[in-house]
Parts: C-alpha cells; structure tokens; sequence
C-alpha cells in the first residue's frame, strides 16, 4: 500500500473504523488506484500491531459497502468507482456519522460556522477534483 496507515489507540473511533476512513481517504485522495492490491489482513494487523480480526472486520466493511472487492487467490483490490446507491439511500447512510460529528463538535464548543469551515476544509482536502469546492474566503 503507498500510503501509510496509523491507528490512534484511546481514540473514540474504533480500530477498524480507522482503517476503513483512511483507506477510504486515500482512495478519495488519489493515492491508491481502482484496481490496486491491499496488504494482506495478516501483513497488515502485523504492520499496526493490531489482531488480524479488526483489519478483516475493515475489510469484509469496506468490501460490503462496494469500496474494495475479493478476488478469489489473489486478495483485497479497490473497486472500481460506481454509484450504487440513490440520493435517499446515501442521506440515510451518512445521516449517523454526520449527527455524531455535529454533536461531538457542539459539545467541543465549536459554533455552527467553525464547523462549517471544518467540513469545507475536509471536502476540500479529500475531494478527488480540488476544483470541484473553492477556496473560501483570504488567506488565514
């Protein structure tokens, strides 16, 4: 894998979550390809220290959802790119992650515009076309 992997232990977010976000990210982010191989779920739990159940746990997630895919001998390659969920399914699916993510920023004592910022900076930093979300906005 060409991009490296850190798992942030104590952190809220499970193990397995973080590995599917970063591999996620580094798909979005250009830095692995559609059709790319996977470290092995053994090569990589040996890679983060980690039981090898918490990376297929990642897997058989990431491989559910369409982001990755089995090939039978040969391992875990990164599917390639297809929409196969419409608009209200893809509203249900992210509603969870983006009311946690709220919440846990209000209760950070952000304000509703800093969080704004925050998630314009993210889309814009994992977006796979930089030109799709412009700058807001001077220099800070």
């Amino acid at each position: 894998m060409p991009f490296p992997l850190a798992i942030v232990t104590g952190s809220s977010v499970a193990i397995y979550r973080q590995i599917m976000d970063q591999i996620c990210a580094a798909i979005l982010a250009g830095r692995v390809d559609d059709d790319e191989a996977l470290p092995s779920v053994r090569g990589l739990a040996e890679q983060l220290l980690i039981n090898p159940n918490t990376v297929a746990k990642a897997y058989s997630e990431l491989a559910r959802e369409g982001i990755i895919e089995s090939r039978a001998g040969r391992g875990m390659f990164v599917a390639a790119r297809r929409q196969i969920y419409n608009r209200a399914e893809r509203a249900r699916r992210i509603e969870q992650s983006l009311s946690s993510f709220v919440s846990e920023a209000l209760i950070l004592g952000f304000t509703p515009e800093e969080i704004r910022e925050h998630v314009d900076d993210k889309v814009r930093e994992l977006s796979p076309d930089k030109k799709r979300s412009p700058p807001r906005g001077g220099p800070r």
